[in-house]
């Protein structure tokens, strides 16, 4: 049956057409709210245009933290100890706007707090006040002070010629005779008792006329460093015969660096059918500049006979055992003496060289050669008596010292 569009069936039929029509959106909009499970939409094609978001005005618009004035809040109740920051959603937010001055630190425990992600070169700590902060709790063995630049413009490495913060005052004479005061010498000196005893020379050689002849000399003390016993002793014997023989006991103090003063006795024993002699002695030991070895000694006899001995010794390392030992000793007398062979004035000379070898420090054997001259009256008596003036000998022997 074909049905006119007058028809009155025909336009209800219409009309719940439109209704149905108009209907079915809302009910299908209201059925996906409910159920919140939306079905997929199909991909749109290019040509299509994109439908509009029914949800663009449902989203909250984020809000602009940077603005947020945290000074005026309360962290201390907030308990951030507990919280792990880099959980957190600060690690996005640009905290070198912000005024921490005016947060309290104090009540904030930072001990569970993760420093080593948080980037404090921006921050300003100069007006923030650390001192109400316990710091004992904190472990800043993981912390990277080099990248803090907490002093900047200083280099680790500085140049040698830097001058230091605090500059060093310069050193006076007045700060040099404080820390070294003037002292008595004799203050350094030990008071221990030490002895020193030593044949310097004891030797022989071979003579023309009066065949083989000896000689010995020798020296030693026994005392401190500042007071000493001094012995010395001298003599010749020649032709199987003791010419000449002495010995002198001395006390010796020390006067100065490397000297000392002698004064004792010194007694000449009679051989070969002369007197004896005894004499007052006064003198000096010591070392000279350049090492020369010095004994200067006055005499004063009985019968108002004076005398002066002195004698020279220079020694020269050639290795540290071959030693050579130059030596000059000379006399002179005041008043002549024939019945002990002594003449006014200049009395004698000698001279020589000896080459020793220390095989040890205490022994050493030697070689040399001796050089002696009679001058003034002595030199009289010895040619009245058949004598030579000088003589030059050949000599060996050894020295020993303990």
């Amino acid at each position: 049956m074909i049905l006119s569009s007058r028809h009155p069936l025909a336009i209800g039929l219409t009309s719940v057409l439109v209704l149905a029509t108009g209907c079915a959106p809302a009910w299908a909009q209201e059925t996906d709210h409910a159920a919140h499970h939306p079905a997929a939409k199909p991909a749109a094609s290019p040509s299509s245009p994109r439908p509009a978001d029914p949800h663009a005005g449902h989203l909250p618009t984020s809000p602009d933290k940077s603005s947020d004035d945290h000074g005026t809040m309360n962290h201390g109740n907030m308990r951030h100890g507990a919280a792990n920051p880099a959980d957190s959603e600060h690690t996005g937010m640009d905290h070198s706007t912000m005024d921490h001055s005016t947060m309290d630190h104090s009540t904030m425990d930072h001990s569970t707090m993760d420093h080593s992600t948080m980037d404090h070169s921006g921050m300003d700590h100069s007006g923030m006040d650390h001192s109400g902060m316990d710091h004992s709790g904190m472990d800043h063995s993981g912390m990277d002070h080099a990248s803090m630049g907490h002093q900047p413009g200083v280099s680790e490495d500085l140049p040698p010629t830097a001058e230091p913060r605090e500059p060093i005052p310069v050193v006076t004479p007045t700060d040099r005779a404080a820390a070294f005061p003037d002292l008595d010498e004799h203050l350094m000196h030990g008071e221990s008792i030490n002895s020193y005893w030593a044949l310097d020379r004891l030797e022989a050689w071979d003579a023309e006329e009066d065949g083989t002849g000896m000689a010995w000399e020798a020296q030693g003390w026994v005392g401190s460093d500042l007071n000493r016993l001094w012995l010395r002793s001298e003599g010749e014997r020649a032709g199987g015969s003791t010419e000449s023989a002495d010995v002198e006991v001395l006390y010796g103090r020390a006067i100065a660096r490397w000297w000392d003063a002698v004064a004792g006795v010194r007694h000449d024993f009679a051989f070969g059918g002369g007197p004896s002699r005894t004499y007052a002695a006064l003198g000096v030991i010591g070392l000279a500049p350049y090492k020369f070895e010095v004994s200067a000694t006055a005499y004063l006899g009985e019968s108002g006979q004076l005398g002066v001995g002195a004698e020279a010794e220079y020694e020269m390392l050639f290795t540290n055992r071959l030693i050579g030992q130059w030596l000059v000793e000379g006399e002179a007398w005041s008043k002549d003496d024939p019945a002990v062979g002594i003449g006014s004035g200049l009395s004698k000379v000698e001279a020589g060289f000896r080459l020793r070898y220390e095989f040890h420090r205490q022994f050493a054997p030697y070689v040399g050669v001796v050089w002696e001259r009679a001058y003034g009256g002595t030199a009289d008596l010895r040619r009245a008596a058949s004598g030579d003036v000088d003589d030059t000998r050949i000599v060996a022997g050894v020295r020993i010292w303990f």
